[in-house]
This record gives structure tokens, C-alpha cells and sequence, in this order.
């Protein structure tokens, strides 16, 4: 009997000539896992597909929910942005990606797992941390990283296939790179590769419009959280998944969540992509909007630190390590006041604040406002400047009394 593989498969060129290649190179049996992430109308004809190629069989795992509720919120209620612009759409799928390949793996009595992304990305290391995390015993075949792989561009993969029986309708013709989920849509390629370029976007948007072709009017929008999960939306209660999804509609149609990124990839070099997150980049800024009404200043100046240490631990593929466990922790023990309803506009690619109330809020109007109130006597801050100010006094004292002694 032959050993089984479990093949990261999307139905795309690329994983398509990696099921006959398997096969010729390794004598496998190709068994194909596509998971459903939210990636809708990918999805189509992939069963065909897959056994037309060669596998014996095919998965599709939707594990919408799950990124959901166990992947996106966390990273949501820590505020977690990579360098300050990518919202982690990429980066917080794939540890859930890698969880569904090994339960398949481990169904089907499968010794290895190969997955086809390439050499110079990110998404090799993200994978391979999780199964290695998971599933240290099964074996990890990374094509594109194999000495068996001659295949180097799109026009060799298709006569490759051909070659082994496989006459799918791709083209030649060279496109964005692109992966999507629920979450978001990313676009690499093109006029892209070259940072001068302004993105072509009438041709590059999917999820929705640029911000100059959005309506003119601008729509209100409330939403509702519970201890910093959102539970509503415009007083209809939905699961986090819906709430994304009419985010999403919502967000597009406005032209909300379109970001031009040059980032530092793990490997080393720096690559420019253009993201589409119209409903994550509302959720976040919503979620923010409640938080700095109920947190105190000291739990949001650490807590910001953690956000960004996450952000890095999720980017770098390091989901199922102790150090993600602690932050999420500490995060979760943040948000159980983070409570309340937020309210906002959304106007040709901006979230303009509306409203914001919560039960638990340390907002005190009588505090903030210009009048004396029993809480806070002005002069009481003489006092404290003096102090809070005494280490820069000490120092110009000490400053001043060194130069004069020149």
C-alpha cells in the first residue's frame, strides 16, 4: 500500500501540478485538503478539479468559524496591527490552515504533509511552525524548496501538466497574486512589484471601490460588543463570521480598508502588496473606539505592547508557542469590561467617530469638564507637577552648575 500525502490545496496552477508531481517524484497517494477560510466562489469545481489531476481524494475543511471566533478575535482584542498597517488577513489563517492539513493527515494515516508555497515567502514558515508544533513526526515536503522541483514559471507548470494528462483551462498570462479569506483580500504583483507605481485599483479591487468612487452620502453604522467580542450590528444580533461578512459589504461600498504596504517579510527582504480589508478595518477601529472609553491608562499603555509583540508572533508563524498563550491571556483579561455600543460614519474610505456609550465607562464629565468639581481642585496639580516635574529640575540644576564651573 502506498504512503499518503496530504496536499495545502487551492485548486490553483501551482498545487494542481504539484498532485502529479507528488505522484511521479515520491509514488504518493494524493489526498487534497482545501481549507475554507472564507474564500467563497475559489471554492468552485475544486473536486473535479483535484481528481481530474490525480488525487485520490479531496477535503474541503471549512474552518470559517473557527478563524473566527479562535484566530481573528484574538487578534482584534489585542489591537494587533503589523507594522502599524497589515491587519495579519495572511498571517492569522495559516496556523488554522496548518491545524485542519494535520487532523486530516492524522484521519487518513497520512506520513507527510507538502504544501505549495514558495521559497522567498512567508507562508512556508507559517505552515511549517504549525505542523512541526503539531505534529512533529509527519514528514514536510515544501515543493518549491525541492531539489525534484524544475518548474519555475507558469508557462512550464501548465506544459507539465499537460505532459502528465492535465488540460485545465489556466493561462499564461500573468495576474496578481492573490489570497483570500474572510478576513481580506491581498494583491501582489504586477505594477506592484515596482514601489514607484501608483496600484493600478480599478483593476486590482475586489472586496470593493477606492474612496473616490464611493457614494457621496455617507451611511451611519452601530455595532454592540460583549467583553470585546462585537455581538451586533444596527441592533441585528449576528455570529462574528455574519458580522465580518455584512462588515465587509458595508466597508466595501465605502471604500474602507485599502492599505499600500511595504513590509519587512521574515525571510528578510522587504515586499509591496496592496490589502483589502473593508469589514476587519472597521472592527478593529470599533473595537478601539470602546476600549479607550474603559480601560485605564496604565492597561493600555501594556497592552499596546502586547498588540505589537502579537502582531510579530503571529507574522513570524509562532501561533502554537507559550508566548502567544501568555499575551492572549493577558489580553482576554482585558476585555472583560469591554463592553458597550459604538457609533461611526462611514464616508469615502473614512470611520468618523459617532457615539460611543458603555455601562463601564470611566468617562466622568463632571472630571473632565472646565468646571470645579468636588473630585479635582485645580490647585491640587501644583502639587503634583512639582513632583512629577522634580527629576527635569534636578537635572538643569546639575546641568547648569557644571557648565558654570567651565
Amino acid at each position: 500500500m502506498k504512503e499518503k500525502v496530504v496536499l495545502a490545496y487551492s485548486g490553483g496552477l501551482d498545487t494542481t501540478a504539484i498532485i502529479p508531481w507528488l505522484k511521479e517524484h515520491y509514488d504518493y497517494e494524493v489526498i487534497c485538503c482545501c481549507v475554507d477560510c472564507g474564500q467563497e466562489e475559489e471554492l468552485d469545481g475544486l473536486e473535479e478539479r483535484a481528481k481530474y489531476s490525480g488525487a485520490s481524494k479531496l477535503y474541503i475543511e471549512d474552518i470559517t468559524d473557527e478563524f473566527c471566533d479562535d484566530y481573528i478575535m484574538p487578534c482584534v482584542q489585542a489591537g494587533s496591527v503589523y507594522e502599524n498597517k497589515y491587519l495579519l488577513g495572511t498571517s492569522m489563517a495559516r496556523p488554522g490552515i496548518a491545524k485542519a492539513l494535520v487532523d486530516v493527515a492524522r484521519k487518513e494515516g497520512a506520513t507527510a504533509i507538502c504544501h505549495g508555497a514558495t521559497g522567498k515567502g512567508n507562508d512556508q514558515i507559517r505552515f511549517e511552525l504549525g505542523i512541526k508544533a503539531l505534529a512533529p513526526d509527519l514528514k514536510i515536503i515544501a515543493a518549491w524548496r525541492d531539489d525534484k522541483w524544475d518548474m519555475d514559471s507558469r508557462e512550464s507548470e501548465i506544459e507539465y501538466c499537460k505532459a502528465h494528462g492535465i488540460d485545465l483551462p489556466f493561462s499564461a498570462d500573468q495576474s496578481y497574486s492573490r489570497d483570500r479569506n474572510l478576513w481580506h483580500i491581498s494583491h501582489e504583483g504586477l505594477e506592484l512589484e515596482d514601489p514607484a507605481n501608483e496600484p493600478n485599483y480599478d483593476h486590482l479591487l475586489v472586496l470593493g471601490v477606492s474612496p473616490e468612487k464611493a457614494p457621496e452620502e455617507g451611511e451611519y453604522v452601530s455595532m454592540t460588543f460583549e467583553k470585546g467580542i462585537p455581538t451586533s450590528i444596527n441592533g441585528e444580533e449576528m455570529k462574528v463570521s455574519d458580522i465580518i461578512r455584512k462588515l465587509n459589504e458595508l466597508g466595501g461600498k465605502h471604500g474602507v480598508g485599502i492599505v499600500d504596504i511595504v513590509e519587512n517579510r521574515v525571510v528578510g527582504m522587504k515586499s509591496r502588496g496592496v490589502y483589502e480589508t473593508p469589514g476587519g478595518t472597521i472592527l478593529m477601529e470599533a473595537h478601539d473606539q470602546l476600549e479607550e472609553l474603559v480601560l485605564d491608562r496604565a492597561t493600555m499603555e501594556v497592552k499596546k505592547e502586547m498588540g505589537n509583540k502579537l502582531a510579530q508572533v503571529v507574522y513570524e508563524g509562532k501561533w502554537f508557542t507559550p508566548l502567544r498563550e501568555a499575551i492572549q491571556a493577558f489580553v482576554t483579561s482585558t476585555q472583560e469590561y469591554v463592553t458597550g455600543e459604538v457609533k461611526f460614519k462611514l464616508y469615502k474610505g473614512n470611520i468618523i467617530k459617532a457615539g460611543t456609550t458603555s455601562p463601564y465607562s470611566l468617562y466622568s464629565e463632571s472630571l473632565a469638564s472646565f468646571t470645579t468639581g468636588d473630585l479635582y481642585d485645580h490647585h491640587d496639580a501644583e502639587g503634583f507637577i512639582t513632583l512629577f516635574g522634580l527629576p527635569l529640575k534636578v537635572r538643569a540644576m546639575k546641568m547648569k552648575e557644571l557648565e558654570d564651573q567651565k
